[in-house]
């Protein structure tokens, strides 16, 4: 598991492994940030809802999202 792209682009991310945590897949991450691009800018605020890894709210952050709230159940 890996940031795709933005300021932290490359850096893998460890998955926890002491409970069962499925992270968002590359491809599905990059089609999920496709159609995002339009919203995305320097003042936004990111709400990682059953983020379980926190995978989706750093690809967030790394492309210049201001904050990232992330909950995990």
């Amino acid at each position: 598991m890996r940031i795709i792209t933005g300021e932290y682009r490359g850096r893998k991310l460890q998955t926890p492994r002491n409970y069962d945590v499925r992270p968002t897949t590359d491809k599905v991450k990059e089609a999920i940030f496709n159609l995002l691009i339009p919203y995305l800018r320097e003042d936004i605020v990111v709400l990682d809802l059953f983020s379980g890894t926190g995978n989706l709210g750093l690809e967030a952050l790394s492309r210049c999202a201001k904050k990232c709230y992330c909950s995990c159940p």
